[in-house]
């Protein structure tokens, strides 16, 4: 039995590879049109076309389970949200009226919205005494 394991151990690793490859294409399947849906208002039709176009070609291979076009299919998807999100970024700030972010995108403190650190004593318990 021991020898019929390790005579499928390999065989057993690609299988739960596909499958872990496969979870993760409907993941992002399910995560893209969520996404689409709460912000395609934000998005050009251009990047739209571009999401929904490489959705499609990841569905295809998904139905397939076709793991090398699936991967190559998850890499595309990937690449046209990077766009994508930094359109719905600038659509954010656009919205918030652009507060105050300085040239490396941090938020800029203004002294009066600080609050001061407080250091205060503790003691710790032991509950087992």
């Amino acid at each position: 039995m021991k020898q019929e394991a390790e005579a499928n151990a390999e065989s057993d690793k690609q299988a739960r590879e596909k499958v872990d490859k496969l979870n993760q294409a409907d993941s992002l399947i399910f995560q893209t049109e969520k996404q689409l849906k709460e912000y395609g208002d934000k998005i050009s039709a251009g990047n739209i076309s571009a999401i929904e176009g490489a959705l499609g070609r990841l569905k295809e291979a998904y139905g397939k389970q076709d793991v090398p076009a699936v991967e190559a299919a998850m890499d595309e998807l990937n690449k046209t949200w990077q766009s994508a999100s930094q359109e719905i970024y600038q659509a954010q700030q656009a919205a918030s009226g652009g507060s105050s972010a300085n040239s490396n995108g941090t938020q800029a403190n203004n002294s009066n919205d600080v609050e001061e650190a407080t250091d205060v004593e503790f003691e710790e318990v032991d509950d087992d005494k």
